[in-house]
């Protein structure tokens, strides 16, 4: 563009002026000076000279193993030092990996954290029926579970292990109103008074049943024990978790005529012969863990494990 014959530098988009490339009053060409750009050097796109793939993996993974296994011991002292006085601690021994492990060795610590003692089955969620169905349960209260088993010492071989589940939902509460710091009040209940000395009580599971209703208080119990005595303490514990009063009327028993001592004829199952399991037989079960699901959370939260195996809120 010219004005009165003096070139004028064209307007940018932006309505700047471009820098002019000669003088105005003179015409003589202009070298603008231009800022050096230097690329920066890439990194070298190559593993070091003596690069030790086992110990560069070793350095990548037992930082991240050891964190997992802090976390499953976390029962035990935060000044906690190794050692194996006790079975816990020689557990988390065995399980921590260290600088000077071989591959063997770090092996062994990884089976027997992620599968023997089965840290990575633990927290994993089960889904029952469709995974599309997020309906809330009952009105959307929240339910607990106390999970019993037979001690494997005390299974007769070739029997399977007994096991029981009961549970009761909090008919008070709602997913809404429910917090973590209800849930550890319970788990601190249910730990009082189901646990004795690190071990869950005991009880005899049997033919008879002890149903025990109240539905207004979330309770409707069906107790399978051999006899009053051994399903009374269970049912009257249960109900101290929610501070509810027992009511001897809301009880009622039903025992079956049919023996349970009788062992069954093998029978012919899918081309093999097989016996099949007694009907209700007596043995003792003892509480593992209890836990708590919550309407629309997928995953159950532990509250007491004695197993482990979770990732309780008390241990």
């Amino acid at each position: 563009m010219t004005s009165n014959g003096v070139n004028i530098p064209p307007i940018t988009d932006s309505g700047g002026q471009f820098p002019p490339t000669s003088n105005i009053a003179t015409g003589d060409s202009l070298t603008h000076s231009s800022t050096t750009v230097t690329a920066a050097t890439p990194p070298e796109d190559a593993l070091p000279e003596n690069y030790d793939p086992f110990q560069h993996l070793k350095q990548v993974y037992y930082p991240q193993h050891n964190a997992a296994v802090a976390l499953y011991f976390k029962d035990l002292p935060t000044d906690w030092k190794p050692n194996i006085a006790s079975a816990r601690s020689s557990l988390r021994v065995a399980c921590t990996i260290t600088p000077d492990d071989n591959e063997l060795l770090i092996a062994m610590r990884h089976r027997l954290f992620w599968d023997l003692l089965g840290y990575g089955n633990s927290n994993l969620i089960v889904y029952n029926g469709s995974t599309n169905d997020i309906a809330p349960p009952v009105a959307g209260h929240p339910k607990v579970y106390f999970y019993f088993s037979q001690d494997i010492a005390s299974v007769p071989h070739g029997t399977s292990r007994l096991d029981a589940e009961y549970s009761f939902r909090l008919i008070k509460e709602t997913a809404a109103t429910y917090t973590k710091a209800k849930a550890i009040a319970l788990a601190t209940l249910i730990k009082e008074f189901f646990v004795v000395n690190g071990q869950g009580i005991q009880f005899t599971k049997g033919k008879n049943i002890y149903s025990y209703t109240d539905p207004a208080n979330g309770y409707r119990l069906r107790i399978y024990a051999h006899q009053e005595t051994d399903a009374l303490p269970i049912i009257q514990k249960m109900l101290e978790c929610t501070e509810t009063v027992y009511n001897q009327n809301k009880l009622n028993t039903h025992e079956p005529l049919r023996d349970n001592t009788v062992t069954p004829v093998e029978q012919l199952v899918y081309e093999k012969e097989i016996i099949p399991p007694k009907f209700r037989p007596i043995a003792n079960v003892r509480f593992r863990y209890a836990y708590v699901e919550i309407p629309l959370v997928k995953k159950p939260v532990y509250l007491v494990d004695t197993t482990y195996k979770h990732i309780p809120l008390v241990h």
